[in-house]
């Protein structure tokens, strides 16, 4: 059973709301461990003076920030939390807007809020009216000594809570240098009127359940098989050669020839669902690994654990 991470109350008006924070998401990345490569005993990481080469206790360890090459300032721990924003128990609602006005890029991380003890009716009654109304509440909630700014949001029957990252926390796209000028790059009207064919013609409602970490579970294979002392022949990839870029119109049309040949009656293979999503198109030159469409998920990698 899921454990509450935090306990408080949502605040609007002279309403409070007692509730309960949970975790949304629980992540399922394959961890390794550090070992020696000659007897697979787990390796220690060691607090080490650089210039010393002793051993530094914890103790005896200060925060600095660099300034320039070896020049720090020293924030001495009762300065940082003489810094650290009241520990209220309140997730504080300022506003309420629009879905469409939140821009993904501000999303961080997700939670689920529950009613604690005496908060089903207020709870109920907050999630029904953003829910008839279609809004979304802006708030703020100090949660592990820092201040976050969080969007309250009713999925279902539950309310969602999710951190919001500040705005000068985001790259401002015009830094990059690879995206070119608009008024120096011309597409002609047909070129648009076919590309607008082939979104038009791959567009589907997101099924989120029809997506795979297929990395992940390849690495949880391999696991099983080499713990079941099975010896594994590592293949080296295969080597590709760097294919001509193909001219854009004969790739649009290909693309969407390629579309509708699937959706004029080619067969599906048995087990199919009818809402199956459909293969991406392949521009000529270009193959998929193994000849399978690769996911829109986003594979999850696999990290070390110190």
């Amino acid at each position: 059973m899921a454990r509450a991470i935090w306990t408080g109350a949502i605040s609007f008006g002279l309403v409070t709301v007692p509730v309960k924070l949970y975790a949304a998401v629980q992540s399922k990345s394959v961890k390794f461990n550090q070992l020696d490569g000659d007897d697979h005993q787990r390796i220690q990481m060691k607090r080490i003076n650089a210039s010393t080469g002793e051993e530094v206790p914890y103790a005896r360890i200060v925060k600095g920030y660099e300034l320039s090459p070896d020049r720090y300032v020293i924030i001495e721990p009762g300065e940082l939390e003489a810094l650290d924003p009241k520990k209220t128990k309140t997730i504080d609602i300022d506003r309420f807007v629009d879905l469409a006005e939140i821009d993904p890029i501000h999303f961080d991380h997700p939670y689920y809020l529950a009613p604690a003890p005496g908060g089903a009716k207020p709870y109920r009654l907050l999630v029904d009216a953003m829910a008839e109304t279609g809004k979304v509440a802006i708030a703020s909630v100090v949660i592990r000594s820092q201040e976050q700014l969080v969007a309250l949001r009713p999925i279902g029957d539950v309310m969602a809570m999710t951190t919001l990252v500040y705005p000068d926390e985001i790259v401002n796209p015009s830094t990059l240098d690879e995206i070119p000028a608009a008024e120096d790059v011309k597409t002609s009207d047909k070129e648009l009127a076919i590309a607008r064919q082939l979104v038009e013609s791959l567009a589907e409602p997101f099924e989120p359940d029809q997506y795979r970490d297929t990395y992940r579970t390849q690495i949880l294979d391999l696991i099983e098989r080499k713990a079941a002392g099975e010896t594994v022949v590592v293949q080296a990839p295969e080597a590709t050669d760097d294919a001509p870029v193909p001219d854009l119109m004969a790739a649009l049309k290909a693309s969407l020839d390629a579309v509708r040949g699937q959706d004029n009656g080619a067969a599906k293979p048995a087990g199919t669902p009818a809402n199956a999503r459909k293969r991406s198109p392949v521009p000529p030159g270009k193959k998929t690994p193994g000849g399978s469409r690769k996911p829109a998920a986003p594979r999850t990698r696999a990290t070390s654990k110190d």
